[in-house]
């Protein structure tokens, strides 16, 4: 909060000490700061008319695909935060132009109206929800479904959850960010409380005490930053909460205290406490602002950190972008001694360990040649272990400095920083031979495949629509170049000596506000399909535990995947068989429909003209009656691994078939079989991409990269959530929106023609 103060040109250090003095005698004054609420929904549910419509075009569709089976394709959005969230909430003030608060009543509001969806599930930080907050979301969820219609038959499903984020700079010790989501709304089908991921008895530091948070608020308040000030009082409120006891079971704990899990492992025996259905979601796990260098998901596949049932769904595209792909390079390697030493740069590839070597060789000047190239090794040492941060090494850099250090260069709307061994894809092709399945399989990860928004303006399903880049993705970043400065100094500290590297000691705090090129990697976001019997709660969470679910990167794409030989007959996507034969499979897909700018008028009935402004941005899901043709089905073959050491990248075929299709806006038609799967006789995975015709997209350019001939990076023009880049500026660039298919498990097993297919457990 200093440093917010300071960017005021009229506040002196003297008046930031006698601040400092005062916070101590704000209590005696009797200010007390009302408590925050969940929002008002506005809206109520919608007309039926218009839900019927909607299922008869989709049936429609289906019937001009002949795709088979009775169930009906949903559309939703399992990853919403509201300002609840700290970061949101963060984003939200002023020096980030942000709009201001967004409860979770904005969520429905929006899910219902501006997005047009069937079902989404809110998702606030743990660590940032205090019992009061906690309240007011579980209410707010609770008035969005009494406004649903008929349960059986319901306009919106709205679930109640909360993200498990959990952060390590140490690869084995890092486990990243996990969804926790319930069937359920009422007492006794809730756990009293959201579990963080705070490891209470390792706090670096004691926080001051809540009546001096709360006096800070006030005068804050008074300075003129009523929403610094509410930051404060929140932080204040999470202070004066108490830690939940470690050795106590979960339902037993007294309802006002902060319970916390620091490992997965910790948060699944806490969730089986309570002995209720729970789906448990990793997302961003390839995000390299979160995930250090080295990350692997080897340390998430055991049986204490992985539970099959709870761990059903793997996130793999978010507004934060696409961790499906796996790319075979690194960001360091090991000499003779094991020691870590930055890798070596390629034509697809620079380590950012390897871009501060050049930075700093840039900046060499007149030093004697020995003592330059000492300083780039010790530079490329520095921001090896500067993990998440090794633009620290040089403080006073810039984005333009760095290149695309640490990017995919060929990925589809990737998360900055890939780390290509925390993918979706990798996830599929590893195996646990230590730790086997009762059965004496290895141990594996079995995921459906979903996608979601990650959106932190509570605004639920944003990819209907390219448009307004800073609003509907969570692209960030500071107002003005006064602001900037301060807040790198304050926050980010200076560069002692340009011609020198330093050490990267960074802050959470400084992440937040270092947004510079994670901007070009901000997106509207995807959304999550299932294949459901109806549309009611049960059904939709049904369709989640058996994984018949896909993901598209925002359009509303329609898409079926077959096993059409199982030993049972016809299996969907999310299955898992047993097969001594050639698997073949049948791939249906069409395009979304058109939109139609502006909001349909069923939404301008229901919202006021000033809401459908603020939250809409007076543009809402409006699909016409054409779809975009789908171009291309894409066939992902991966065998995982057989025997302990065997390498990844061979065992990943990406594309392992590609079918072009004709541009015909009813659809595409695609059958396929594996021949090698009963010559080579091992298990294998198979999943597909349905590519959408061309069509401009947010970001879908990145960081708009200038190569030479080699290959290398020369140049950027990066796309800045701040001040640096127009407001107006979408930063688009043509991309194949696409579907991605839940895998197909297919395990060889020469007794099979007489088996059953093996539905996932616990459906």
């Amino acid at each position: 909060m200093i440093a917010v103060l300071r960017n005021r040109k009229d506040v002196s250090a003297a008046a930031i000490r006698s601040f400092l003095a005062l916070c101590l005698l704000a209590p005696h004054f009797g200010c007390e700061r009302p408590p925050r609420t969940g929002g008002e929904i506005e809206g109520k549910g919608r007309n039926a008319a218009v839900i019927a419509d909607r299922e008869a075009e989709n049936r429609r569709a289906k019937r001009a695909l002949n795709a088979p089976g009775d169930k009906q394709i949903l559309f939703g959005d399992l990853h919403v935060h509201s300002t609840f969230s700290i970061d949101a909430f963060m984003y939200a003030l002023p020096v980030f132009n942000g709009e201001g608060a967004h409860p979770p009543a904005d969520a429905c509001d929006f899910a219902r109206y501006c997005s047009g969806l069937d079902f989404f599930s809110i998702n606030d930080h743990a660590e940032g929800l205090s019992p009061q907050l906690w309240r007011e979301t579980v209410e707010s969820i609770r008035e969005c479904n009494r406004r649903a219609g008929d349960p059986e038959n319901p306009d919106l499903v709205a679930y109640l959850g909360w993200e498990w984020t959990q952060t390590s700079t140490v690869p084995e010790k890092h486990y990243g960010h996990q969804n926790v989501i319930f069937p359920g709304l009422e007492d006794g089908s809730i756990p009293a409380r959201p579990i963080s991921s705070i490891a209470i008895d390792t706090y670096e530091q004691t926080p001051p005490p809540g009546f001096v948070m709360n006096g800070a608020a006030s005068l804050v308040e008074l300075f003129g930053y009523p929403e610094y000030a509410e930051v404060i009082a929140s932080m204040a409120a999470l202070a004066g909460t108490p830690d939940c006891a470690s050795d106590v079971p979960s339902p037993q704990l007294p309802i006002a205290c902060r319970e916390s899990a620091p490992t997965p492992a910790e948060l699944l025996r806490k969730l089986d406490e309570w002995g209720l259905e729970t789906i448990v979601i990793p997302h961003g796990l390839a995000w390299g602002i979160h995930a250090p260098p080295g990350a692997r998901l080897e340390v998430h596949l055991t049986a204490a950190q992985h539970d099959p049932d709870k761990h059903r769904l793997v996130e793999i595209m978010s507004g934060h972008g696409n961790s499906e792909e796996y790319r075979d390079f690194a960001e360091y390697r090991l000499d003779a001694d094991g020691r870590r030493i930055c890798a070596e740069t390629t034509p697809e590839y620079e380590p950012c360990c390897r871009r501060a070597g050049e930075i700093m060789r840039q900046r060499c000047g007149d030093l004697p040649a020995d003592e330059c190239e000492r300083r780039v090794r010790e530079a490329q040492r520095l921001a090896l272990e500067g993990g998440v941060s090794p633009d620290l090494v040089f403080r006073d850099s810039r984005a333009e400095d760095w290149l695309d250090c640490d990017q995919c260069r060929d990925c589809f709307k990737p998360a900055m920083t890939l780390r290509p061994r925390m993918t979706a894809q990798y996830g599929a092709a590893i195996s646990n031979f230590d730790e086997p399945e009762n059965d004496g399989r290895p141990r594996r990860f079995r995921w459906g495949f979903i996608a979601s928004t990650d959106n932190h303006t509570a605004r639920a399903g944003t990819g209907f629509k390219q448009f307004s880049r800073v609003a509907m993705t969570d692209a960030r970043g500071i107002a003005d170049p006064v602001s900037e400065a301060r807040v790198r100094y304050w926050l980010g500290g200076r560069q002692s000596d340009p011609r020198m590297p330093q050490t990267a000691e960074s802050t959470r705090m400084f992440e937040l506000f270092d947004t510079e090129r994670k901007a070009s990697f901000m997106y509207p976001g995807g959304i999550v399909a299932v294949h459901a019997q109806a549309r009611d709660r049960r059904s939709i969470w049904q369709a989640l535990r058996r994984k018949e679910v896909y993901g598209t990167s925002g359009p509303r794409m329609l898409l079926w995947f077959d096993l059409v030989n199982g030993p049972g007959g016809r299996n969907p996507m999310g299955s898992e068989v047993e097969l001594a034969t050639a698997p073949t499979f049948e791939v249906r897909a069409a395009g979304a429909l058109e939109q139609q700018p502006g909001c349909p008028q069923d939404a301008i009935d229901a919202l006021s003209p000033q809401r459908l402004r603020s939250l809409c941005l007076d543009e809402c899901h409006h699909p016409g009656n054409r779809r975009h043709p789908i171009v291309a089905i894409e066939v992902v073959r991966i065998r995982p691994q057989a025997s302990p050491g065997e390498a990844v990248a061979p065992l990943i075929e990406d594309p392992w078939k590609r079918f072009d299709c004709e541009g015909d806006r009813a659809g595409c038609v695609v059958t396929f079989s594996d021949p090698e799967f009963a010559q080579d006789r091992r298990d294998t995975v198979y999943y597909v991409r349905a590519l959408q015709e061309e069509t401009a997209a947010i970001n879908a350019a990145n960081l708009r990269t200038t190569v030479d001939p080699q290959g290398n990076a020369v140049s950027m023009r990066e796309c800045h959530g701040g001040y640096l880049t127009p407001p107006d500026d979408d930063c688009l660039a043509p991309a194949n929106e696409r579907a991605w298919s839940s895998p197909i498990y297919v395990d060889f097993s020469a007794t099979a023609p007489g088996a059953e297919a093996r539905p996932p457990a616990g459906s």
